[in-house]
């Protein structure tokens, strides 16, 4: 088994591009290695990963196109790795941390998690694959609703709805999350990937299309006085006020 972990508590795991360049290698890299044959990408504290560190004054001035071909970057290094990935989630998964931990085969939540796609808080859209991968698990309404309201599900929500695959007490999910990794490391390699390969492919057929999507919209969007004051809004604690360019 390979776990990975956001290292960032004091930031909530906000995710730099640092960290999001090893997690995408670490991912690819497991390809082919006979000693990986499960992957667990987890955070580090109370948090999984609070998104895009957007912290800041100028923090608009830095967030480019960069950051998003990072991200689709692990979505793909993700979905399409053979070894079977899970996420584990205790406390937010927000943004870009929501996309990655969705985009997993397994994704383990513990009731006081929370799952988030804040990004029209700073007037930006979803990107990291969440239009697609949240649409296939909770269908359009849900999805909708999460990403235009950017209201946040708990991991009790999460699970009912259908977002996440499994739901814990908060003092279980290292030890669950290890029994499942070891469960599937135990498994048939060669099924196992297969299986999720044909999954994917049934339930995500248009994920490239979606991330250049995202990607082509969240372009447009980053060079936009709104997107500059949401950033600004943000690192200030202030509720941003959007004016439409």
């Amino acid at each position: 088994m390979l776990r990975l972990t956001f290292d960032r508590p004091a930031m909530l795991n906000a995710l730099t591009g640092e960290m999001a360049d090893e997690l995408a290698s670490a991912v690819e890299s497991a390809t082919g290695r006979d000693d990986v044959r499960a992957i667990v990408v987890a955070g580090e504290g109370a948090a999984f990963c609070a998104g895009a560190d957007i912290s800041g004054a100028d923090a608009h001035e830095n967030f480019d196109v960069t950051a998003l071909d990072r991200a689709n970057r692990i979505v793909r290094a993700i979905t399409t790795s053979p070894v079977p990935v899970v996420a584990s989630v205790g406390g937010v998964a927000a943004g870009v941390g929501c996309s990655i931990a969705l985009a997993a085969d397994l994704t383990v939540a513990t009731h006081s998690a929370s799952f988030l796609l804040a990004f029209s808080r700073i007037g930006l859209m979803p990107d990291g694959g969440a239009s697609a991968t949240v649409a296939a698990a909770v269908g359009r309404a849900r999805a909708m609703r999460m990403a235009l309201l950017g209201e946040p599900l708990s991991g009790t929500d999460a699970y009912d709805a259908g977002l996440v695959t499994h739901l814990v007490p908060d003092d279980e999910l290292t030890t669950y999350v290890d029994s499942l990794a070891s469960r599937l490391a135990a498994g048939p390699p060669l099924a196992l990937a297969a299986t999720k390969k044909a999954v994917n492919a049934a339930t995500l057929p248009h994920l490239d299309a979606a991330l250049e999507r995202e990607r082509s919209g969240q372009a447009v969007l980053l060079r936009t006085s709104d997107a500059a004051e949401g950033m600004r809004a943000f690192s200030e604690r202030r509720r941003p006020v959007f004016r439409g360019d």
